[in-house]
């Protein structure tokens, strides 16, 4: 099965407990979904896997794969360390940007900026993506690199939520350009709060997340 497809497949899971349509607590069976999905077991399987790892459910001995709902606070959580990982990121790259990376940088804005102007929030998150991870690979350092991505897949669910959010796309683009000049100009500091505050989710914005996870 194509990555595409394994990538659908476990958007379309996680967008279904988002969505509360698979509530926490409760029991996806493997059977089942293959059948709702049209696919067979093992990517249905492998799609859970992916979902376990992010703590979007547990896969339990004898009772399978539960739904898990870590609350607001453990999220929040969450987006503060991010939001300082990010940050420290953000001032490496602009201390160590070389060639390679101003392209790789410059090229994926770009690609956040289409699909922006597009409005689509589902594949401005996978173009979001790509673009922080230029930013970590920029800053050359392998343990942070290492450590932002892990954590960045833990919190994809609640970070595509967020761009669904009434004006979000524009708003992220927007600060989207900030940071690359800071990066580009070398001003580490700025490139850190920037960074720091584009992740993460002080008032309206934790109210909004907040919202949007009990809409679920």
């Amino acid at each position: 099965m194509s990555e595409n497809v394994g990538r659908w497949l476990r958007d379309e899971i996680e967008n279904s407990i988002l969505s509360n349509e698979f509530s926490p607590g409760e029991r996806l069976d493997e059977t089942v979904l293959a059948t709702r999905f049209g696919v067979s077991r093992t990517p249905v399987r492998e799609a859970l896997m992916q979902l376990d790892a992010i703590g979007l459910i547990e896969i339990r001995p004898r009772r399978g794969a539960i739904v898990i709902d870590p609350g607001p606070h453990r999220v929040y959580e969450m987006f503060e360390v991010m939001a300082e990982l990010e940050g420290l990121a953000g001032s490496l790259a602009a201390r160590r940007l070389d060639k390679a990376s101003r392209e790789a940088i410059t090229a994926t804005h770009s690609r956040c900026e289409q699909s922006a102007a597009a409005g689509d929030s589902d594949a401005y998150y996978y173009d979001n993506e790509e673009f922080h991870k230029a930013i970590y690979a920029a800053g050359r350092s392998e343990f942070l690199e290492e450590q932002c991505l892990q954590l960045h897949r833990r919190l994809r669910p609640y970070r595509r939520l967020q761009l669904r959010v009434r004006n979000r796309l524009s708003t992220s683009f927007s600060e989207h350009c900030a940071i690359v000049d800071a990066i580009f100009a070398g001003d580490g500091d700025e490139a850190r709060r920037l960074l720091r505050a584009h992740v993460g989710i002080q008032g309206e914005r934790f109210s909004d997340l907040v919202a949007s996870m009990a809409a679920r």
